[in-house]
């Protein structure tokens, strides 16, 4: 046995490959990488309020009141995130308010955690505002259909009626082209006999 008489076999498919290119194609219907730019945003937002940074002997604390507004800009953001992914219908309300909260951060969570949260989340509130899903390619109806049929029919049937032998054998001929063809050939005389001489008897 040869390897040109041996049966091909497909390539084992191994679960990761699997989960990889299942994960590809949830991926590709919805706004992934919006929604993950928010839930990103929503870190710094979250930390740097409730952080305390010790620089040699200074110890940095940067809290705002009681924390309470920077929690609930970083809550909201983590739920917009994720409700991007599991609900892409609601795309363009949750940019809109990523946005909007992204802003609203920035007097009341440390200039929105020093400017990374406030810029993650314009940009993926952007990013998900702009998100759309492909367009399938529509059906031809049955009008369309039939006009194209049409179309073709009347190209064979005006053709010329005389074929070169070489392409005798890929012409198309319709039933009623026969005809026509039939109706217009001339038809053969006959060919009139020859009248014989009367011989006169003296």
């Amino acid at each position: 046995m040869t390897s040109a008489t041996t049966q091909a076999q497909p390539d084992p498919v191994g679960a990761a490959t699997k989960a990889r290119r299942s994960f590809r194609t949830w991926r590709r219907t919805r706004p992934f990488w919006g929604g993950l730019l928010v839930l990103l945003a929503a870190g710094p937002i979250l930390y740097f309020p409730y952080a305390t940074l010790n620089v040699g002997a200074l110890r940095i604390q940067m809290a705002t009141t009681a924390g309470a507004g920077s929690a609930v800009i970083g809550l909201l953001l983590i739920a917009l995130g994720i409700s991007c992914w599991f609900q892409p219908l609601i795309r363009v309300f949750a940019g809109i308010a990523s946005i909007v909260l992204s802003l609203v951060s920035l007097p009341v969570s440390n200039f929105g955690g020093f400017g990374m949260g406030l810029f993650l989340g314009i940009i993926g509130g952007a990013l998900v505002c702009s998100w759309a899903p492909l367009k399938e390619e529509p059906l031809e109806t049955e009008e369309q259909f039939e006009a194209a049929a049409a179309q073709v029919a009347q190209s064979v049937a005006t053709r010329p009626a005389h074929v070169p032998p070489a392409e005798a054998d890929t012409e198309v001929v319709l039933p009623s082209q026969q005809a026509a063809e039939a109706e217009t050939a001339p038809h053969p005389t006959a060919a009139p006999e020859p009248q014989e001489e009367s011989k006169s008897v003296e």
